[in-house]
């Protein structure tokens, strides 16, 4: 399975770095490749690293003005013009997209797949991995969201909550008949 993660490229504390290493080898043992933004820094290199490590594939999608941080020895990397097309990129090579923590452009990403699927343009898993309660404000939006009728799907057809790795991939692999 192709699964692309949106995450943060910062340089992150343990509490954050553990996951994504622990999330990034579970997918290359599983054989899976990981589909994501080519950066070679912070928890992007992470969680490159423990999928490299364990066996797995890279296939990595930069922007332009962001190649220089591309990372070497990804089994592939694209080059998009800009983000639009780096988003839009990295959503058609995936199977399913697993959210991590991350900044401005984590959530932009996380909520385009969250729209596309709301209106029925993909009906890919997405699973938010809620590393350390970090997305306990948004899941509550979301979940007022619903409640208030702003969703016209239930939010359980959008996305899956998954407090550990170990759920988020169990969960896809589900999803998609593996295991």
């Amino acid at each position: 399975m192709n699964i692309c993660v949106f995450l943060s490229a910062a340089d992150l504390d343990e509490r954050y770095t553990r996951p994504a290493q622990e999330f990034g080898g579970l997918l290359g043992k599983g054989g899976h490749t990981l589909v994501w933004g080519g950066s070679d820094a912070g928890l992007m290199k992470v969680v490159a690293d423990g999928v490299q490590e364990a066996g797995g594939r890279l296939l990595g999608v930069s922007a332009d003005f962001l190649a220089a941080q591309a990372r070497e020895g990804a089994d592939e990397m694209v080059i998009a013009r800009d983000l639009a097309e780096r988003k839009r990129l990295l959503l058609e090579k995936a199977d399913a997209v697993v959210i991590m923590v991350g900044g401005t452009g984590t959530l932009d990403e996380a909520t385009e797949i969250l729209e596309l699927k709301k209106h029925g343009h993909t009906d890919k898993p997405v699973v938010l991995l809620n590393t350390a309660g970090f997305y306990d404000g948004l899941k509550e939006q979301f979940r007022r969201m619903e409640d208030e009728g702003f969703l016209p799907r239930p939010l359980t057809e959008l996305v899956f909550f998954a407090e550990e790795p170990v759920g988020a991939l169990a969960y896809l692999e589900e999803s998609q008949g593996i295991g």
